[in-house]
């Protein structure tokens, strides 16, 4: 058996434990990044996935709670940060605390994150808007405020893996290799919305066409043909890649069959190759996130598609930050 395109098509395994309630995607080539947006998605190149399951929806507050509950987990964002790794840094600043977004009253530059970004002490994922929140009407919201190291530890806890960006972004695509969102090539088709992303003038005016203001209930919103929500848009999700550029990755000319090369099963850049260049002085590796969030807007960050990637500090969490777990076969 093979997909569309020829390429070979895996029999579904059985399914072990860590499995159940998951979906699984057959192995298969696409097409990964795009050379028609941001930068950091080109060049598009050839792909191929083994076959894995993932988690059909973003991990929730109530999962990650019965996780924290089982272990007494704390996690980065309820812990000082250490100063060692902050040189210089107001004491102040190293208090627990995560990312808030706060919509300005009016216009703002968008080149200034800071004008609606700030890190409020108290913000965690049970209190994701600061101190005086809570996850009353949230529980099946997906959890944020949770750092690299808080994703890895549930998805190890629960016998998963992080998935690579490879395996998300074929995941997102759901069988459309070339399409632009995760259900084809048109955003709001007939009318309908999709996913849950900003409507209006980013960060000041938020119209809410969509329903929702803030994060949406894990499958408030259509699945993708894999049986997949929220791949697009709600929040952003962690992956175990080391962010580097597309072009330093993707595979240089044909392979000897003359038609383009492929790269299988990647994972990756470098820790060592995954700074933020121009800050010597702060060495915090990035990881990969993928998939955009409720926060991505027409006249900013059109993110909400399964190519677009952004590098994220390992240790920093935000209120638009969540993550899926994937299992691979035993080989």
């Amino acid at each position: 058996m093979s997909n569309t395109d020829g390429s070979p098509r895996t029999t579904r395994p059985t399914p072990g434990r860590q499995a159940e309630g998951m979906a699984w995607i057959p192995s298969g080539r696409f097409t990964m990044g795009s050379d028609r947006h941001y930068p950091e998605e080109t060049p598009a190149h050839p792909v191929d996935v083994d076959g894995f399951w993932i988690d059909p929806a973003p991990v929730t507050n109530a999962q990650f709670e019965a996780f924290v509950e089982a272990t007494g987990y704390v996690t980065t964002a309820e812990r000082p940060a250490d100063p060692a790794a902050y040189p210089g840094a107001d004491p102040a600043l190293l208090a627990p605390a995560s990312a808030v977004f706060t919509p300005p009253p009016y216009p703002v530059d968008l080149g200034d994150p800071y004008q609606w970004w700030s890190y409020v002490p108290g913000a965690n994922w049970r209190h994701p808007g600061g101190p005086g929140t809570s996850l009353r009407e949230r529980r099946d919201h997906p959890v944020t405020h949770v750092a690299y190291a808080d994703a890895l530890a549930y998805a190890q806890w629960a016998g998963k893996q992080l998935p690579t960006e490879a395996e998300w972004e074929y995941a997102a695509r759901g069988g459309l290799s070339g399409s632009e969102y995760a259900w084809g090539d048109e955003f709001n088709p007939g009318g309908n919305h999709m996913a849950n992303t900003w409507q209006g003038r980013f960060p000041h005016e938020n119209l809410r066409l969509d329903g929702y203001d803030g994060t949406s209930p894990v499958g408030a919103f259509p699945a993708n043909a894999y049986g997949l929500h929220d791949m697009i848009g709600n929040v952003w999700e962690w992956t175990s890649d080391w962010y580097a550029e597309h072009d330093r990755l993707a595979p240089k000319g044909p392979n000897c069959c003359g038609t383009p090369a492929s790269r299988v099963n990647p994972a990756g850049g470098t820790e060592s190759d995954s700074f933020e260049p121009g800050q010597a002085h702060l060495r915090i590796p990035r990881k990969t996130m993928k998939g955009g969030s409720h926060l991505c807007a027409p006249n900013y960050c059109r993110r909400y598609r399964p190519s677009a990637r952004l590098a994220q500090p390992v240790d920093t969490s935000t209120c638009h930050l969540g993550f899926r777990c994937v299992v691979r076969p035993a080989s």
